[in-house]
């Protein structure tokens, strides 16, 4: 099989321009969470022990591994997803980019594989949506989702790290993961992540997400939509949603699960933290009883897919807590302050978002 066509500088010019006259062409009330072929993704490779050169971009598409590849055999892998937001003036920007990069590190390192420098993988990101530009919706009409994926894609027979690697990231345009307020269910005998040291629960791991699959269906066979996750430890406290991070409100103060071993530090997350400190609520990261839980005003997850999702209900055995959702709520005053900035609405006065065109 030929490797596939590297786009030079002549080519992207001239693609780039036939792309912009073609966005017209994208019916965007008609996507929503899932996967669109995009132009183009960027690819990356080094070997172990070995820094990360130059990467390329290359026409979207189907990549050849062997079947002995570290990732197909062991899931020696970690991803990332972020997105690239048209802000009302026609400009493309990154929220928080560098955020991703150096998570990825953390995570290449818990998985013994080389990752990409800050700026490598910075850069990389820019490449891609530049390339992609006219996937970028219109403001106000959805997102680019991007998602790179570090892979150990040499060849391995006996449990030892990949050999080779390689950074992919490919992109396609969406609308939010969720549609209005959640109903989640906490399954007490159902874990997400192993207590204390030495779990891949805090980092995004390829092997994390598949497992659950067979409790979410299990839960959504049953009505609900997703789960909420006690710690394997005690059962006692609540960590996180399948796939994003949890909130819970009480008056004028926010708390969350302290992100410490088994689970993920959310951008999403981290970002909401400083944004409700600057809204002058008062925030705690530590551990939360379900009976708190139960007790809240307001519920509300947050994640780059799901933004900041309010949650209307939780059903913990027999009792079934409900929470305010809508208009007026912290949470939705959260979000419009969030999406704001990431829409060029809201004034950026951390400097999070990075232009890119």
């Amino acid at each position: 099989m030929d490797p596939p066509p590297i786009l030079t500088s002549s080519d992207y010019a001239a693609t780039s321009s036939a792309g912009e006259e073609r966005h017209a062409e994208i019916k965007w009330d008609e996507i929503g969470f899932g996967i669109v072929s995009t132009d183009f993704m960027y690819v990356m490779k080094c070997s172990k022990g070995e820094d990360f050169g130059d990467g390329s971009l290359i026409p979207y598409g189907n990549i050849e591994l062997p079947p002995s590849a570290g990732i197909l055999n062991y899931g020696q892998g970690v991803l990332e997803g972020l997105k690239a937001y048209r802000t009302k003036d026609g400009s493309i920007v990154l929220f928080r980019p560098e955020e991703n990069a150096r998570r990825i590190k953390i995570g290449a390192e818990r998985m013994c594989m080389p990752s990409p420098s800050v700026e490598q993988f910075v850069h990389a990101i820019k490449k891609t949506v530049i390339a992609n530009k006219r996937w970028v919706p219109p403001f106000g009409q959805g997102s680019l989702y991007i998602r790179p994926l570090l892979l150990g894609t040499g060849s391995v027979l006996g449990l030892s790290p990949s050999p080779e690697y390689m950074l992919l990231i490919y992109t396609t345009p969406v609308k939010s993961y969720h549609k209005g307020p959640l109903n989640l269910v906490i399954k007490d005998e159902l874990y997400r992540a192993i207590s204390g040291p030495g779990g891949t629960g805090g980092i995004k791991s390829i092997t994390n997400y598949s497992p659950a699959y067979k409790a979410l269906n299990e839960a959504r066979e049953e009505g609900f939509f997703d789960i909420l996750y006690l710690d394997a430890a005690t059962g006692k406290f609540i960590e996180e949603v399948t796939g994003c991070n949890i909130f819970v409100v009480k008056g004028n103060s926010i708390t969350t699960p302290e992100a410490v071993g088994t689970i993920l530090p959310g951008i999403t997350r981290k970002s909401i933290i400083d944004i409700a400190i600057d809204l002058g609520y008062q925030v705690e990261e530590r551990g939360v009883p379900v009976e708190e839980l139960l007790q809240a005003d307001e519920v509300f997850c947050t994640g780059t897919a799901v933004v900041i999702n309010p949650v209307f209900s939780v059903t913990y055995n027999k009792t079934k807590a409900k929470y305010k959702t809508g208009s007026g709520t912290i949470s939705s005053k959260l979000y419009e302050t969030l999406t704001g900035i990431q829409t060029g609405l809201v004034q950026d006065i951390r400097g999070w978002t990075l232009q890119v065109d």
